[in-house]
């Protein structure tokens, strides 16, 4: 039998994916309900916010939003730092598994996408948590956050859904 398939993989490996695994359950999942929240207060299309919202629940769902961006933010440093770790330690070539470059690839290559809407994140949950909440610098960032860098983020997000695909489905592995 080839050893190829015979290798152990090592512990800093195997508790780099279990991180890796359970850290971007809550980051994909984080991004779904930030994305459901949003979608109560906005009016996606037109990048417009419902007319004749209760203040109060305005102020909810955009605290709400900034909870969630927490999430987001923290797990997401999880899955690339696990990522680093497990690429970094596993006995997997990348040559003869070419999903798991493939994966690599689509992950890391929005990693400055994903600064800068982060960078963009922050500023909310600084507004939601250190300030008084203002009502007119948070909605401006969030519409700047939906419409930031002409919609990479939703391709980013779309290439992560795919990661999952590619991830169950592993083409171009080689015996």
């Amino acid at each position: 039998m080839n050893d190829f398939y015979v290798r152990k993989e090592n512990k800093i490996a195997k508790v780099a994916l279990i991180i890796l695994i359970f850290s971007a359950i809550f980051w994909l999942g984080a991004l779904n309900v930030r994305d459901i929240i949003t979608n109560e207060i906005m009016i996606m299309e037109k990048l417009e916010f419902r007319p004749n919202i209760n203040p109060m629940v305005e102020r909810s769902v955009m605290s709400l939003i900034a909870k969630s961006s927490t999430v987001v933010l923290g797990s997401y440093l999880l899955v690339w730092i696990s990522g680093v770790i497990y690429l970094w330690k596993t006995n997997l070539v990348l040559k003869k598994n070419g999903w798991l470059l493939m994966s690599a690839i689509l992950f890391y290559i929005f990693t400055p996408v994903e600064i800068y809407t982060g960078f963009l994140d922050g500023k909310m949950i600084y507004l939601d948590y250190f300030t008084q909440g203002d009502f007119v610098e948070f909605r401006k960032l969030l519409v700047h956050r939906i419409a930031a860098l002409s919609g990479a983020s939703r391709i980013a997000q779309l290439c992560y859904y795919t990661i999952i695909v590619i991830t169950v489905l592993q083409p171009f592995k080689k015996n």
